[in-house]
């Protein structure tokens, strides 16, 4: 008995150490250099209007609160920017949650 628990806290622990590191990962900000654009309008993704940034091939969806306070400004005219927040995967789309947005002058 004594074996099977000592085994089972082993697992246990092993699992909570190679989980964290990927947990932490994703509280990290990070900053994205690229264009912020309309996923609908001007990348042809979505059905919807959307604000995203590329960044070289990669698309990174603006979560739904952010995504509405900068869509005027790049729906039809895409801009150069830079994006720092904390990006997530949800499915196959990588979300990120803006904390800055700048717009290149």
């Amino acid at each position: 008995m004594f074996r099977v628990l000592s085994a089972l806290f082993v697992v246990g622990l092993l699992l909570a150490l190679v989980g964290a590191p990927a947990s932490a990962k994703e509280d990290k900000e990070e900053t994205l250099k690229g264009t912020i654009t309309c996923a609908k309008c001007d990348l042809k993704m979505a059905d919807k209007c959307h604000t995203v940034i590329k960044v070289g091939d990669k698309v990174y969806w603006f979560d739904d609160a952010s995504q509405k306070k900068y869509h005027k400004e790049v729906c039809t005219d895409p801009k150069e920017g830079t994006v720092t927040g904390t990006v997530k995967k949800e499915g196959d789309k990588m979300i990120v949650t803006p904390t800055k947005v700048e717009f290149k002058k």
